[in-house]
């Protein structure tokens, strides 16, 4: 939990001083149920004028000092110059936000199939936001993502691809007409009270109707806050979204979500599909895991295909959905339209779809 406060005189290193206190305040054990507990804080100072003359700046300024102190496990810092080299430069940060508030035209997305593995046709697409720099060209997730993240702009950000991905998807034609579009929800989106209502009016004026919508959360965020997760997935699953855990097994799974929680699908993460081929303990959690999610009514997908080896194993497995490599990289739904009207796609008749048609290669019973 973040909090913001002001003072009006800090000369002398009076916000050290204050910071000082509220450490030493916050770090008092207290009892609860005749346990001693101890709670710590991070605390991230900026001072007008040379850290910012405006609102803005200084929490910007401040945000990231206290990002350092954390990563530096020290409780209180003031903002540096190194400290923006270390989190990113608010340059950068404040073209994002440009981008995001005033010109989305710089947020592209692109599109890579997800596969029905038995029958090899595209049962519909993931959108990934690139980010059109004006001066660096096209930039991937890995270079503005943690950037949005700690300037608090993932919930805006998430907004506009959702906007945009509606958006697009009315013009789609070939092989991607009526498909359905997945869409990553940040943690701060599903937190927001009004992300039901934001989706809500999204579906009402693009005319999308709410099954071709199917948004996607990490398991991570619902291990903090299980009950509000709750909450809002249920109200998103009444409007008729489907929900998908995404990246399944690299947080803290629990079945506990998976028996509570309004969730149609679990993706799971290529860390775990990559290695079936040659790794026996691997093939036995993908295996057991697409047994967990079909008795609990889930569809399975597989992340990180590519190759045909790969699929074969997975559908021999039972698995329902596949993404990867193989069957198309993330790119322009018009390049992804011609890509799968091609006779030399892997999707396409002649391809590997048609290998599947023979009982030897059909899941087992």
């Amino acid at each position: 939990m973040a909090t913001n406060s002001v003072l009006t005189d800090d000369s002398g290193g009076a916000a050290d001083a204050v910071a000082h206190q509220l450490l030493t305040t916050i770090r008092r054990p207290y009892e609860l149920q005749g346990m001693e507990l101890r709670v710590d804080a991070s605390i991230g100072i900026a001072s007008a004028p040379q850290h910012g003359t405006t609102l803005n700046d200084l929490l910007r300024h401040a945000d990231i000092a206290m990002y350092r102190a954390k990563a530096a496990h020290k409780g209180a810092l003031r903002y540096s110059s190194d400290a923006e080299r270390t989190h990113g430069s608010l340059r950068t940060i404040g073209q994002l936000r440009h981008a995001i508030e005033n010109d989305p035209s710089q947020l592209v997305l692109h599109y890579q199939p997800k596969v029905n593995l038995l029958s090899g046709a595209v049962c519909g697409v993931e959108a990934l936001v690139r980010w059109q720099h004006p001066e660096r060209g096209l930039l991937m997730p890995v270079h503005f993502l943690p950037l949005a993240e700690k300037a608090r702009l993932m919930q805006p950000l998430t907004e506009r691809v959702l906007e945009r991905a509606l958006t697009e998807m009315r013009g789609w034609k070939g092989e991607l007409c009526g498909q359905a579009v997945a869409v990553n929800l940040s943690a701060d989106a599903v937190s927001d009270p009004a992300l039901v209502e934001r989706v809500a009016h999204l579906l009402q004026v693009t005319n999308t109707p709410a099954q071709r919508l199917q948004l996607e959360i990490t398991e991570d965020f619902l291990m903090t806050d299980l009950a509000g997760a709750r909450v809002v997935l249920d109200k998103l699953r009444l409007l008729g979204i489907t929900i998908s855990i995404d990246d399944y097994g690299t947080g803290y799974s629990s079945l506990a979500y998976l028996r509570d929680l309004p969730v149609d699908e679990l993706k799971l993460d290529r860390a775990f599909v990559q290695p079936i081929l040659g790794d026996r303990r691997a093939a036995a959690i993908v295996r057991s895991t697409i047994d967990l999610a079909h008795s609990l009514g889930l569809t399975m997908v597989a992340e990180g295909i590519e190759d045909a080896d790969t699929w074969h194993r997975l559908l021999a497995m039972g698995c329902d959905v596949g993404q990867g490599y193989l069957f198309g990289r993330p790119q322009p739904a018009r390049e992804l339209e011609v890509a799968l009207a091609s006779p030399d796609s892997v999707l396409k008749s002649g391809g590997y779809g048609e290998l599947f048609t023979q009982s030897s290669l059909r899941p087992s019973a």
